[in-house]
This record gives C-alpha cells, sequence and structure tokens, in this order.
C-alpha cells in the first residue's frame, strides 16, 4: 500500500494563527469537502483542493460537520451550542440550540433524521420535505426540539446502516445504543471504562456483512469491535496511542485510525494495522475516506489538511494455471483459471509477498513467512494446510517458492532457505535482479531463470553455488521465459522489444517490438505470445506475427488459453490458434498444421484442414481431423482408400479423383479419371448425380447392359424430382415392372396397374403380388381377385375376400378348400367381435377350431355380465362355457380331468346365476312376474346352493331377504324366523334395515313352525323334508337329490337310476324304445249289481279282478340304508329296465364323454318337459308360458328349429 499526497492545504484565522481541524466530512458524490475550522465552515473541491466558501454562522469554535445520503444539505455543531443546517448550495436554512456546547452530528441514513449530541444530551429531529423538487423545510412543530439526558458526557455518535438504531460514545467508556426514540437498548459496558473514555466510534457502512459491526476506539489506547447486541468481536487492538477517529471505508474492507501519534493509519476491518498514510506534525483530530474510491481526507491540530490518494500494489504469483494474489492486504486468494474455482486463506496480517509453485504456496508476512501444501496430489484439489512456519522478519524485492526451498532476492542478492528457515546457499550476482522465475525440475534440484539489469540472464540450480550464464544482451530485461524443451529464451528488454535466442547456438532467432511481456505456449514449442500497448501477439515457429486486441500483460500461455493480469485481476482468454494453423497450411505442412489445431481451433478450421490434407494426400492427419469433426462420410472414404492401398492400389490421380467426387469438384474427377482410364468410374459417378447428359459421354460402344442401367437410373432420377408417370414408363421400358408398379400404386392410376397387371406373365409370380396388393389398397377387389386367379393364389384370394368383408365368396372357398377353414373363420370371428357379435363370434371360433378364443371371448362376456348385473345373461353363459369345456375334453383327453372339473362348476354357476336373475329383479324392482310360491322356492333352491360356495355378485343378503319375505307370506313362519336371524349376523343395504328390523320384530308374533303344505316331498322313500336342509338340496332321509322344475323350481315326482356296470347308454335307450307301454286299468266307475236280493252301486274293479303285479322299480327305491352318510343311487338292471314303461322314463343325453342320465317319474299324470339342448326339466305348462313369451328355452334360449 502506498499513500501519495494529493493536495495540501492550511488553516489560519485573521491573525495568522492555526486553527484546529476538528471535523471533515465529503459529500455524498465526493465532489465536495466540508472542513471544520475554527469557528467557520470551509467548503473544498477534492479535485484540486480551491476553497469554494467560507461559511459564517456560528460564534464559537465549530467542533462536528456531517452531510446527509441523499446529499441535499450538511449539518455544522459549534462551542456556541448551536446546530445549523445548510443545504447543498451553501445556503443555512435552520438554526436551532442545544444546553451545551455540541459535540457530534450524525445523518440516518435511511430516514435523514439528524442526530445531535450535546455535552450533557442529545436529540433526534426529523427533516421533512414538503415536496419532491423543493428543497428540504422544517415543520414547524420541530422548532422545539425535544431532548434526551444522558449521564454522561457525549463524545461520539454514528447510525446503523438500516437507520434503526443509535450508538453514542461516552466519556465514562460505555456504549450506548439507543432506537430513534432516544429509548436505550443496549449498554455495552467495556473492561477499564472508567479510564478509557470513548473518543470515536463508526458502524461499518458495507451491507455485504451478515450483521452490523461497531469500531470503538477509546483513550485506553484501544481498538475494539461489537455486535449490535453488545458482544465482542474478536480481541481488542492495542494501537499504544490516543485515538481520535475511526473512518471506514465506504464498502467496510479497511479502517482509518490516528490520533496523538501524529499520524493516519490503515487497518483491516479485524483491526490489523497495514501501513501509515500519512506522517503529520501535530495531532492528527480528524479523518473521512471518500465515498467508493481510496482517498483519504486528514485533518490536523496545526490546521492542515492532508488529501491522500491510496494505492494498492499487486501482490501475486503464477504456476501454470494456478494463480494466487492477495485480497483485502491480509487475506491469499487462490484461483484455477480452468476451473474458475477459488479458495480463501485467512492470514490476518499483512500479506507481503506471495509465491507459488506446484502444489507449494509461500506467504510472507511482516514477521514470518509461512509455507502451505495441498492436502493431496490431486490436480483439482484446491485445499492448502499449513507445512512450515519460518519465524523471521525478511527483506526482499522478490520471493521465489521451490519443492523444498524458498528463495529470497534483494538487490544483487539471491538466499536460498530451507523450510526450517536455514539458509543453504546464497548467490551474489553483478547487477539488480530483474526478474526471477522457476522453470522446473526434480524436487530439491529444481532450476531457476534470473534477469539482471546488465542484460546477463542466468541460470541457477538450487542445489549448486554457481550460476550459469545462458547469455548476456546489451538491454535491461523486464521479462523473460524459456520454452517447454528448454531450447528457445524469449526476452523482453527495458526497451519494449521481444527478443528470442536459440540457447544452445545463443543466436537471435527473431526479435518483435512493442512487447511488455511474454510467454512461451507449454504445449507446443514453436509458439509463443506478447503483450503490449493493448495488443496480443502471437507467434508461430517463423511466419509473420498474428495481432489482435487484449488489455494487461501476458503471464501465461496453455493451449488455446492465455492467461493475462489486468490491473488486479487475472482472467484466462481463449484464443483460436486458427491463424497459426492458416499459416502452416500453406506451407503444406500438415502435421505441425495439425499439432496447432489441437490446441484450439473452431469446427470449421478444423474442417479446413481436414480437407487439405486430404487433398494433399496425406490421409494420416486427414483422418485424425475428420475424427475430431465426427465426419463419417469422409472417413468412410479414407477407409476406402487406405484397403485399396493394401490390396496393391497405388494409382493416386484415382484416390485424388475420389476426394474431388467427394468434395463436388465433379469436373475436375472426371477428368482425373478420364486421365487415369477410369471412364467407367466417371460415368457411375454422373448417373449417381442424376447428370445423364455427362454420364453419355463416358458410356462404352453400345453396351446394352450399360444403357439399361442408365435408363433406370435416369427412371430413379425422375421418382425423385417428382416426375412419377415418366419414372414409371422408363421402369417399364427398362423392364424393371415392379418398380413400375410400385410407383403406379402410390399415385392410385388404377387404369394403368390393371393394363400392366394383364401384360404380365403369370410367371413374373413377384410383379403379380405387387399389383394385386397395390389393387387390393385401390378397393379394386374384381380385378385384384382376377389377378389372384392369374397368379393360382387361393390362399391370397381367401385373404383378399376376407380383406374385402366379402364373407359368403369366402365361406364358398373355404368348403371347396378345407385346409383354409381357418384362414376364414378367425378373422370373421374377429370381425364379430369387434362388432359386438359375441355370440356370432363364439361360434365362428369354435368353427375354426380355436377352442381357446372362443372360451376366452366367452368368459370375457361372462365377466361384463357379472359385473353389470345382467344374471341372466351370466347364467347363459356359464352353461356355454360348461358346454364349451365339455367339447375341449372330447378333444384333448389330456385336459379332460380338468375340464370335467371346469364343467360342473359352470353349469352350477349356470344355475345359480339363472335362479338368482328372479331374486335380483325382486328385491331392486317395485314389481315382479313370479308367484310368491315360485320366489319362495327360488330363494330356497339358492339357499342350499350357495352353501358350497357363493359366486361373485350373488348376494346372500337379497336371497335370505327374499325368502324371509316368501315364507312369512306362506305361512312357513320358522323358516322366516330363520332368514331373519341370519339377516341381523350380515351387513345389509340401508334400504332393507327397516324392513329387516320390522319383520324380525313381527315374525316372533307368529307360530314357530312351518306349513305343513310347504314341506318338500322325497318321491323316492316318501319322506316329508324341513324347508331347510344342511346337507344340501337333498333328502334328508335317503339323500336322494331333488329335481327341480327351471321355472317354479317345484320339486318334480321323478327319482334318477343309474344302469347296472353290465349296460351301456345306448342298450338301455333301445330296451326303453322297445317296452310295451303299460296299460291303464279300466276305470269302470259306477256300476249297478245284485247280490242276492239286494241291488248294489260299486265303484272301481271288479271284485273278482286280480291282484294288481308289483312294480320292480318300486321295490329298488328302498335299497338305501338310513344310517349311510353317503347317497347311493337306484340301480337299475336289464330285467327291470325291461319293465319300465318309456313314457315315464326321461333321458338327459349329455354328449360324449359324459354319461346319459335316466330318471323316472313316478307321477306319470304331471306332464313333464325336457329341453333337448340344455337338458332342463320343466313343468310343461311353465315352459309353454315362457316360450310363448320369450320364444326360446328360458334357460339355454335355444329354440325348436335348433
Amino acid at each position: 500500500m502506498r499513500a501519495v499526497p494529493t493536495w495540501v492545504d492550511k488553516v489560519h484565522d485573521r491573525d495568522k494563527v492555526d486553527q484546529c481541524i476538528w471535523d471533515l466530512c465529503f459529500k455524498p458524490d465526493g465532489s465536495q469537502l466540508i472542513v471544520a475550522a475554527g469557528n467557520r465552515v470551509l467548503v473544498y473541491d477534492t479535485n484540486d483542493g480551491t476553497l469554494i466558501q467560507p461559511l459564517k454562522g456560528h460564534k464559537d469554535t465549530v467542533y462536528c460537520v456531517c452531510y446527509a445520503k441523499d446529499g441535499k444539505r450538511f449539518a455544522s455543531g459549534a462551542a456556541d451550542k448551536s446546530v445549523i443546517i445548510w443545504t447543498s448550495k451553501l445556503e443555512g436554512i435552520l438554526k436551532y440550540t442545544h444546553n451545551d456546547a455540541i459535540q457530534c452530528l450524525a445523518y440516518n441514513p435511511v430516514t435523514h433524521q439528524l442526530a445531535s449530541c450535546a455535552v450533557s444530551d442529545f436529540a433526534i429531529v426529523e427533516y421533512e420535505a414538503r415536496r419532491s423538487n423543493a428543497p428540504g423545510l422544517w415543520s414547524p412543530e420541530q422548532k422545539n426540539v425535544s431532548k434526551h439526558k444522558v449521564n454522561s458526557r457525549i463524545t461520539c455518535c454514528s447510525w446503523t446502516n438500516d437507520g434503526q438504531y443509535l450508538a453514542l460514545g461516552l466519556y465514562n467508556g460505555l456504549v450506548s445504543i439507543r432506537n430513534k426514540g432516544g429509548e436505550e437498548k443496549v449498554k455495552i459496558e467495556r473492561p477499564n471504562a472508567a479510564t478509557s473514555p470513548v473518543w470515536s466510534l463508526q458502524w461499518n457502512p458495507s451491507r455485504d456483512e451478515s450483521y452490523d459491526v461497531l469500531a470503538v476506539a477509546d483513550w485506553g489506547q484501544r481498538l475494539c469491535f461489537y455486535q449490535l447486541s453488545g458482544k465482542q468481536i474478536g480481541k481488542d487492538r492495542n494501537l499504544g496511542y490516543d485515538p481520535n477517529y475511526v473512518r471506514w471505508f465506504s464498502r467496510g474492507e479497511y479502517v482509518v485510525v490516528g490520533g496523538s501519534n501524529k499520524q493516519c493509519c490503515l487497518h483491516t476491518k479485524e483491526g490489523v494495522k497495514l501501513g501509515v498514510i500519512g506522517d503529520q506534525s501535530t495531532w492528527t483530530w480528524s479523518a473521512a475516506v471518500k465515498p467508493d474510491s481510496n482517498y483519504v481526507a486528514v485533518g490536523c491540530q496545526d490546521g492542515t489538511i492532508a488529501y491522500y490518494q491510496l494505492i494498492f500494489s499487486t501482490v501475486h504469483g503464477l504456476y501454470k494455471d494456478r494463480y494466487a494474489y492477495r485480497d483485502n492486504m491480509t487475506d491469499v486468494i487462490i484461483q484455477h483459471l480452468i476451473t474458475d474455482q477459488k479458495v480463501r486463506i485467512k492470514c490476518r496480517d499483512l500479506v507481503k509477498k506471495i509465491a507459488i509453485y506446484r502444489h507449494r504456496l509461500a506467504v510472507q508476512l511482516p514477521d514470518k513467512i509461512v509455507i502451505y501444501e495441498l492436502y493431496s496430489d490431486d490436480a483439482a484439489d484446491m485445499h492448502y494446510k499449513v507445512k512450515e512456519k519460518i519465524n523471521k522478519k525478511f527483506e526482499c524485492n522478490l520471493l521465489v517458492v521451490c519443492s523444498q526451498n524458498i528463495i529470497l532476492c534483494q538487490d544483487k542478492r539471491l538466499q536460498c532457505y530451507s523450510f526450517q528457515g536455514i539458509k543453504e546457499r546464497e548467490w551474489l550476482m553483478e547487477s539488480l535482479i530483474r526478474y526471477i522465475k522457476v522453470i522446473g525440475g526434480p524436487s530439491g534440484r529444481e532450476g531457476l531463470l534470473v534477469g539482471l539489469k546488465n542484460g546477463q540472464i542466468m541460470k541457477i540450480f538450487v542445489d549448486n553455488a554457481f550460476p550459469i550464464m545462458l547469455l548476456k544482451q546489451s538491454t535491461s530485461v523486464r521479462c523473460l521465459d524459456v520454452s517447454a524443451s528448454r531450447t528457445k529464451l524469449a526476452v523482453v528488454d527495458e526497451h519494449n522489444t521481444c527478443l528470442v535466442y536459440d540457447i544452445n547456438t545463443k543466436d537471435l532467432l527473431f526479435q518483435e517490438p512493442n512487447a511488455n511481456s511474454v510467454a512461451w505456449n507449454t504445449h507446443y514449442e514453436d509458439m509463443l505470445c506478447f503483450s503490449g500497448n493493448g495488443l496480443l501477439n502471437i507467434k508461430a515457429s517463423n511466419f509473420p506475427v498474428h495481432v489482435q486486441k487484449l488489455q494487461g500483460f501476458v503471464v501465461g500461455f496453455s493451449g488455446s488459453k492465455i492467461f493475462c493480469l489486468h490491473i488486479y485481476s487475472m482472467s484466462s482468454v481463449d484464443v483460436p490458434q486458427s491463424a497459426s494453423m492458416y499459416q502452416y497450411l500453406e506451407k503444406k505442412l500438415f502435421k505441425d498444421a495439425y499439432k496447432v489445431a489441437c490446441l484450439g481451433v473452431t469446427d470449421g478450421d478444423w474442417e479446413v484442414l481436414a480437407h487439405e490434407a486430404l487433398e494433399g494426400l496425406d490421409f494420416d492427419t486427414a483422418k485424425k481431423a475428420f475424427i475430431r469433426i465426427k465426419d463419417l462420410r469422409y472417413l468412410e472414404l479414407i477407409h476406402s482408400i487406405e484397403e485399396r492401398k493394401k490390396r496393391g492400389e497405388n494409382d493416386n490421380m484415382i484416390f485424388l479423383g475420389d476426394v474431388y467426387s467427394y468434395q463436388g469438384k465433379f469436373n475436375e474427377a472426371a477428368k482425373l479419371y478420364k486421365k487415369a482410364g477410369g471412364e467407367q468410374k466417371a460415368m457411375n459417378m454422373y448417373t449417381d448425380l442424376r447428370m445423364f447428359d455427362q454420364a453419355k459421354e463416358y458410356i462404352g460402344s453400345g453396351d446394352p447392359l450399360d444403357k439399361k442401367m442408365l435408363i433406370t437410373k435416369q427412371a430413379d432420377w425422375a421418382k425423385s424430382s417428382n416426375e412419377p408417370k415418366a419414372a414409371a414408363e422408363m421402369y417399364i421400358s427398362a423392364g424393371e415392372y415392379c418398380k413400375a408398379i410400385d410407383i403406379v400404386g402410390e399415385h392410385g392410376w388404377a387404369d394403368m396397374m390393371i393394363d400392366l397387371a394383364r401384360k404380365l406373365d403369370k410367371a413374373d409370380r413377384e410383379a403379380l403380388s405387387r399389383a394385386a396388393m397395390h389393387l387390393t389398397k385401390m378397393e379394386q377387389y374384381p380385378f385384384a381377385a382376377e389377378v389372384y386367379s392369374k397368379m393360382g393364389d387361393i390362399k391370397a384370394l381367401i385373404n383378399l375376400h376376407v380383406e374385402a368383408k366379402h364373407w359368403e365368396d369366402a365361406f364358398t372357398l373355404a368348403d371347396k378348400h378345407p385346409e383354409y377353414k381357418e384362414e376364414v373363420y378367425v378373422p370373421y370371428a374377429q370381425w364379430l367381435a369387434e362388432n359386438d357379435k359375441f355370440d356370432d363370434a363364439q361360434e365362428a371360433f369354435h368353427k375354426a377350431g380355436l377352442q381357446g378364443e372362443a372360451v376366452k371371448v366367452l368368459e370375457q362376456l361372462t365377466h361384463n355380465a357379472v359385473i353389470e348385473s345382467r344374471f341372466n345373461d351370466a347364467g347363459y353363459y356359464f352353461w356355454k362355457l360348461s358346454m364349451q369345456c365339455l367339447d375341449i375334453a372330447r378333444e384333448d383327453s389330456e385336459k379332460r380331468e380338468e375340464m370335467f372339473a371346469k364343467f360342473q362348476d359352470f353349469q352350477r354357476k349356470a344355475d345359480m346365476y339363472y335362479a338368482y336373475h328372479s331374486i335380483q329383479r325382486y328385491t331392486d324392482e317395485p314389481f315382479t312376474s313370479h308367484l310368491p310360491e315360485a320366489l319362495f322356492n327360488i330363494s330356497r333352491y339358492l339357499l342350499h346352493m350357495i352353501q358350497s360356495g357363493i359366486p361373485h355378485g350373488i348376494s346372500k343378503v337379497g336371497t335370505l331377504y327374499a325368502l324371509a319375505k316368501q315364507s312369512k307370506n306362506l305361512g312357513a313362519y320358522k323358516l322366516a324366523r330363520y332368514a331373519y336371524e341370519k339377516l341381523q349376523t350380515l351387513r345389509i343395504p340401508s334400504r332393507f334395515q327397516e324392513a329387516v328390523d320390522l319383520g324380525s320384530v313381527m315374525i316372533r308374533s307368529k307360530a314357530f313352525q312351518d306349513s305343513e303344505e310347504l314341506l318338500p316331498m322325497c318321491y323316492r322313500c316318501s319322506t316329508t323334508n324341513p324347508l331347510l336342509n344342511n346337507g344340501g338340496n337333498c333328502c334328508v332321509n335317503c339323500r336322494q337329490p331333488f329335481v327341480h322344475s327351471f321355472v317354479s323350481f317345484e320339486v318334480l315326482p321323478l327319482v334318477e337310476f343309474v344302469l347296472d356296470s353290465s349296460l351301456t347308454d345306448e342298450e338301455a335307450v333301445q330296451i326303453l324304445d322297445l317296452s310295451i307301454p303299460r296299460q291303464k286299468k279300466e276305470d269302470r266307475g259306477w256300476k249297478e249289481g245284485r247280490i242276492g236280493h239286494a241291488q248294489t252301486l260299486s265303484l272301481g274293479q271288479a271284485q273278482d279282478d286280480e291282484p294288481e303285479e308289483e312294480d320292480p322299480f318300486s321295490a329298488k327305491l328302498m335299497t338305501f340304508d338310513q344310517e349311510e352318510t353317503e347317497f347311493r343311487p337306484v340301480v337299475v338292471t336289464k330285467s327291470v329296465l325291461q319293465t319300465l314303461s318309456r313314457s315315464e322314463v326321461y333321458i338327459l343325453k349329455w354328449p360324449k364323454p359324459l354319461r346319459y342320465q335316466f330318471f323316472r317319474s313316478l307321477l306319470p299324470d304331471v306332464t313333464i318337459t325336457q329341453c333337448p339342448k340344455c337338458n332342463k326339466l320343466f313343468h310343461t305348462d311353465d315352459f309353454e308360458l315362457q316360450y310363448l313369451q320369450k320364444g326360446h328355452c328360458p334357460f339355454c334360449r335355444s329354440t325348436l328349429d335348433d
């Protein structure tokens, strides 16, 4: 840091008596300096120190001045107890008084309130602006200023940045912090306060700090820092003199302090002393820092006003891409110039010198040198730790660090110290050392490059006491650098000339003017750069210099990055090496041009290099360049040429012709081909380019193949040129029928396609197939069918009918050709399914033999029906599923057991969903067509069935609800009570809740028994059964399953019997068909007669008739044991079967592999109807009524026609 006096003035009164400068302040824009001197206020122009105007208004010594933040007014306070407000035009606008002399003033930076402090009190007054464009006016109510008493003398004051708090420094050594209303919020009680009056304080004006910082200087010769809460920051700084003022720089990085030491000193924001701004002959009583600048004004006791400019010198070091520099005088920042990462090291003392080398960093402080090293060997690591400290005070001009040593340079002397502070070696030069640089080497044996004022350039090794002279020139050295291979030396002398020498021969290779610094490229031996006069000069080899604008000094050159120091900041500048690369290309030095390009050029430059190298037949360089720009096309060309070279081709003229053709230089390429005897290549090139006129010049003598090829390619060109008709005609003339057909088909020219197809030979199947395909796309189905017929392609013809949805034609062909049956019925089924004809689709799948698809359709239909509560449909689809399973079991023996199980399950579900349909309609709809007895029987049937599992969608609550209601209506009170009790254990829908609760109460008033006429009777054992059987839907005595009529669900008078093992189903049917119908006994009615003398009337048979023969089947009915747990069916032998009448036996003829089921009616007078499709049995009256209503069987929906 260096202080340069800008101007100095000395203030006297009329009697030439020195006037003490008690206070200073700057106008916020820095243009004026306000000075409190004697009983006057002086206004100076800061540019040249001219006194603008003295202001007279006070009658006694002026102690303090202060400028408002907005720059519109300032205030002065004096020993005459008055405060005067002045405008920026230097006019007084207001004056008010205190009871004592005014000690200090402070304007609020936000609200522009003025705090004025006298000896024993202070006031905070508000300044109001009536109009935005008018000068400020004091409001009338502010004439009597309210004051606040303080119990000690006030010496200084300062507002916080946000204007919320005012700090008062007191003579008793305390600091009082008040709010805007004058109330004390914090009192800072300091050690030894009684002997340490606070003489000056000020808040840090920087808004970047995380908290407010108060600097306090007292006459205990201390400088302290506090937070707003009163907590001290850091430790006390002992000054060694009585401070009269403490002033912050605008950005808060430095503090200015001075007083009885007759100096003005610069300190860091932590209080570390950095240096002296100016020495004076008397005490310095005041100082002010110009806003946002490095100018300081100092006022002395003898009336001297000194105005200084502070110049902060750059302290820095550079090694490759790491740059270390000083910040805030006490910190070191290491910046990675490539990644722009930064790390800060806080030294907490004045940093005098910095040196950096590889992983080492040396920092010189006033009383020591600290050596740091990186935490790791990672090139990207930016974390440093302290390695050693040399606790000695050194005086040096330059500092250099190596791996194990530090080098100090002082005038002509170089000294080498170890990191422990031991001096190992010393060199004494003949002249002053102007430049020193570490040029690398093994650890502990590094080499130094030293430039002297007398023009000598020395090379020194750290472990060698004898310097080596590289060369001597006549002018002084300012800057120097050595090339990467240590063969060339670049020197900048005192005349700003850059001279480049060959180190081995000492010859001057070249020199360039206007240079102030120089650097060799660390990545390329023959390239350097130098800067000067605002220009950057880049020189490669012996080529002319490339010049561009650049501000600053060049300090490094790495690849395409130039490191430039401009004023205080280091930056990396990307410099494309295009100019240098083109210089090499002009000389056809492709390999050198490639090396330069690798340093950094644009993609366009890489492309130029690649093409130049390719035309120069330097394929290796061209390949590398094309790889860089990822041009696969040219890489394929180079690969092709290299492969041909391996096969023995060495005609460079052909190779160059290929290069020219790739580059679009077709005429030059054709001439080279012809010159090399390759007319065919020239013709192929022009043909590919659709340049047919030029291609004809290179056709051989009447070669028909060449002509055909040319016509074909010309047709290709016509097609791509959007002339399809011409292209099609050319293809036809060239015999390329397939291509012609594709063009005609794409454009929908049906007539042209038909004519072309009819002209084609039927042996040309590919062309005919394409023609038929395009005719199909054009929906010209008759003509497409004609083409397929011409080809004899039946399968394609069927597919055509299927695609056109001509199902009748497709079925006709399928009947003639059964092997294509699946080709017809599968698409037909899919089409039916897409059109919501699922039943028909299922049948079609079945016909096509796709049982799996048929089952899937049915399963989906069933699932949908259940989800949508269409239980009648669900029962129907489950029945169809069961029959489908039976078909699969018949065709696939491996799945027979599985399909039988599914058949039984689906049959059961079909019955249950069919029955539940009536229950669901009864519970959900207001009216029902079913009689109460039918609903009663259906709900009983369902209740028995759901004992073995409830299918999805069937509600047990609905079933019990229907059963309870109908049981109560029909007199089955016991069953009704059971149903209500069961309902109470279930979760009932809210709509049933009231009815169930009411029914549960009312049923208790009924008898606990069921009506006898409702109890079902077993037709096998004549046992009367209860209405509810836990064993299921069978007799409680003989366990014979009940057979129900599938409309009213009444129990039919049928008993199932099974055949003896010696009989087959077909034999049994044959026996029954041949049986003689049993004659009914004639009912003779009332008959008159005479017995003796009496006349008689008799009813029925004559007494003399023979007794009725016993029925063998009836005897079989009682063949069961009540103690058995398993059901034993009635087994009928052949002899018993012969006694049965065919009209009494009902046969359920199930498809194979199931056996027939046989039932005998025990009440022949009860007529029963059997559906042959689903094998369900009905009361004849019920069935006929349902058939008339619906037109089909109520269960399987089959008709008599089926």
